[in-house]
């Protein structure tokens, strides 16, 4: 598999804890945390896309 998949994979579970924080404990700095942790797992996930469109552009030609 692809090692950003993997990171990508790490990061989600890594946001663990502050998912449990958040929504079962009510901790607002963990939902913070969480939004934080959110936006950079958009930005995996785009980076991700991006290298997954150039090897389909690169096998077609």
């Amino acid at each position: 598999m692809s090692e950003k998949y993997n990171n990508l994979i790490d990061f989600v579970k890594s946001m663990e804890a502050d998912v449990q924080k958040f929504y079962e404990k009510g901790q607002s700095a963990a939902g913070t945390r969480l939004r934080k942790s959110l936006s950079e797992l958009k930005a995996l996930a785009q980076d991700m896309r991006v290298e997954i469109q150039e090897k389909k552009a690169s096998k077609k030609s």
